[in-house]
């Protein structure tokens, strides 16, 4: 028997399993896209108006730290700006999602271990979830190449930009084929892959941010820790500019490299182990851990703390970049009514403050829905059914999740606003001022995340099996609505589904009582009726 005999029937058991979660990894690349290019193309449709973008671009140290190096004034040039961060992460963290769960995940739960009391070889499982990696990967990157073409760009810089991405993707889940092999459990494996991604993209950041800008100020020329990531070779292949085909031979090559090493490992360690040693726990757990809300704080801690470091980090860039505001839109009449459109009217500076808050407010409502659906996760695998056999009951130990959610979202929200003070008040010169105008109008977004959150706990107890799909589709209308519901045009009626509609447009406009104290009626009356709903139903493995 191979050591690959069973690859393809675990390939087809991978698809059916993922067939939902990988349809929308596979049209969310190209729906992204075309709504990045549709709205670049109305923001600067004119060379003049690009020019400008490439210009204050290539001049910003933020703007080349998370967008990428300038590579001229065309319109792919543009997009692949503005949609590259976010491609390139969706298509990192989705690989090392899929491979994770398709090889360690199915070892941790003993899935590993039945099916290969069948006629599977020793890297049938890990080609399987490979294969189900790269393949999404190319289908992604075609169809992102194709809709950018399909919206009148250049077949050639669209491919290669298909191709950049999808070589993220594919160099990133042959990281996580290896982090698999090293950690003992499927959490420590996703951390591992995580911290790469987060180190690439480091990486790649700041060898943009030092890189030099060209004699006509329309290009940059990243410095050298660009490439050393599949975020920086991606970038260099400079997509609708000189397109540099060989670059992704470095991806080609880091994924062989990567994926014979985790083949390798599999052959020296025991099914179920990791080459890293389990640390044994403390002989004695901490007395909190004795109580719901001590083992909830607990277990929610690691995400709050990712949470508190990504918040920080975008809050600081966000608010440093405020003295650039006029010179980056100021002359860009689109550019200006969409911020009014997201931010509300008033001062320049005010209104991108307000729009930034708004996007604040659905970045930290994930967390929100993420915090609540944990009690999912502890329904169906977790130590729930065991913790109430004790006299602890439904209320209370769903109360103490809510809690932790609760005061998370409040705590990141508050942080987002003070962040974006602190960055802004050291480029004005106003720390104390800035962050004491700012931190009140992070805190005031936090009714519409809470509301998404009870709606999410209102799920839980009402749908248990369904609320995890439901939870997450609600904060995405939620985002389709609050990004594109303006452009659109879509009635008013529509546009008032979304909490994050009734929010005030602070710093841009004066905060209102009102609207905040209805929203956050509306999330005690949805956590009121989702506890009930919890207390009544049965366990739902």
């Amino acid at each position: 028997m191979s050591a690959f005999t069973g690859t393809v029937r675990l390939t087809r058991l991978a698809l059916r399993r993922d067939r939902i979660k990988l349809l929308l990894w596979i049209l969310g690349l190209p729906a992204v896209a075309t709504a990045v290019a549709g709205s670049v193309a109305g923001l600067y449709g004119t060379e003049q108006d690009r020019i400008a973008y490439a210009t204050t671009s290539a001049a910003s140290v933020v703007a080349r730290a998370f967008n990428g190096p300038a590579s001229g004034p065309s319109l792919g040039a543009v997009v692949t700006a503005e949609a590259y961060t976010l491609l390139a992460l969706l298509a990192a963290l989705l690989s090392t999602f899929t491979v994770v769960r398709h090889t360690r995940q199915n070892e941790e739960t003993g899935r590993a271990e039945l099916l290969g009391s069948a006629v599977v070889g020793r890297h049938a499982p890990l080609s399987a979830a490979l294969s189900v990696a790269v393949g999404a990967n190319l289908l992604g990157g075609v169809l992102l190449a194709l809709a950018l073409v399909a919206g009148d760009l250049p077949a050639t810089g669209s491919l290669a930009l298909g191709a950049a991405i999808a070589g993220i993707g594919i160099a990133f889940a042959g990281i996580a084929a290896l982090t698999a092999q090293v950690s003992g459990t499927a959490r420590g494996a996703n951390g591992l892959a995580a911290a790469a991604v987060g180190l690439g993209f480091l990486l790649r950041a700041a060898g943009d941010a030092f890189g030099t800008a060209s004699p006509d100020g329309l290009r940059v020329a990243s410095a050298w820790p660009s490439w050393l990531t599949p975020f920086g070779w991606a970038n260099q292949v400079r997509p609708y500019d000189v397109n540099r085909w060989w670059v992704l031979g470095l991806t080609v090559g880091l994924t062989a490299l990567a994926v014979a090493a985790a083949f390798r490992l599999t052959e020296r360690r025991d099914l179920g182990s990791g080459l890293l040693p389990v640390r044994p726990g403390p002989a004695r757990a901490p007395r909190g851990l004795l109580s719901p809300i001590g083992l909830a704080w607990r277990l929610q801690r690691p995400v709050l703390l990712g949470w508190t470091v990504g918040i920080a980090v975008m809050g600081l860039a966000m608010g440093s970049v405020g003295d650039e505001v006029d010179e980056m839109i100021g002359d860009n009449q689109a550019a200006v009514e969409l911020m009014a459109q997201l931010g509300g009217a008033g001062e320049l500076l005010d209104v991108f403050l307000s729009a930034m808050f708004s996007l604040f407010a659905l970045a930290v409502a994930a967390y929100s829905v993420q915090a609540v659906l944990r009690m999912r996760a502890e329904e169906t695998g977790g130590p729930l059914e065991g913790i109430l056999a004790t006299a602890v009951s439904r209320p209370r130990w769903a109360a103490s999740h809510l809690l932790c959610a609760g005061l998370g979202t409040v705590w990141l929200l508050l942080l987002a606003g003070a962040s974006t003070g602190l960055g802004y008040g050291l480029v004005s010169g106003d720390v104390p001022g800035e962050v004491g105008r700012l931190a009140p109008a992070g805190l005031l977004q936090a009714p519409a995340a809470l509301v998404l959150a009870g709606l999410a706990l209102l799920l839980f107890g009402l749908l248990p099996r369904w609320s995890v799909p439901l939870g997450w589709a609600a904060l995405l209308v939620c985002v389709f609505l609050g990004q594109l519901g303006e452009v659109l045009e879509l009635p008013q009626a529509v546009l008032d589904v979304s909490p994050f509609t009734h929010l005030p447009a602070v710093p841009a406009a004066d905060p209102a009582a009102t609207p905040v104290l209805v929203l956050l009626a509306v999330a005690a009356v949805l956590t009121g009726l989702g506890l009930v709903a919890f207390r009544r139903r049965d366990l739902a493995p």
